[in-house]
């Protein structure tokens, strides 16, 4: 969560603070690893916002992200 917002980040609003998002996370109480994982901020993270993962993913849509390339850009920089 330290690294800031994925999404935020690749749209040019910077490090905004970021929750956990458990990749793979099929939304019935199980999640995925602790391993994998990607840093969001509310806004795109949560199933109340437009944006978010769990939601419409519009702003994801709009700029081309994926799931997997938030756990990407992740892994790449914890190296």
């Amino acid at each position: 969560a330290e690294l800031g917002c994925f999404v935020c980040q690749h749209i040019g609003y910077g490090a905004t603070p970021a929750q956990v998002h458990h990749v793979g996370n099929d939304g019935i109480a199980l999640r995925g690893s602790h391993y994998l994982v990607a840093p969001l901020c509310p806004r795109h993270h949560d199933n109340h916002s437009k944006d978010g993962i769990h939601g419409q993913r519009q702003e994801w849509k709009q700029h081309g992200l994926t799931e997997l390339d938030a756990l990407a850009w992740t892994i790449e920089r914890l190296q």
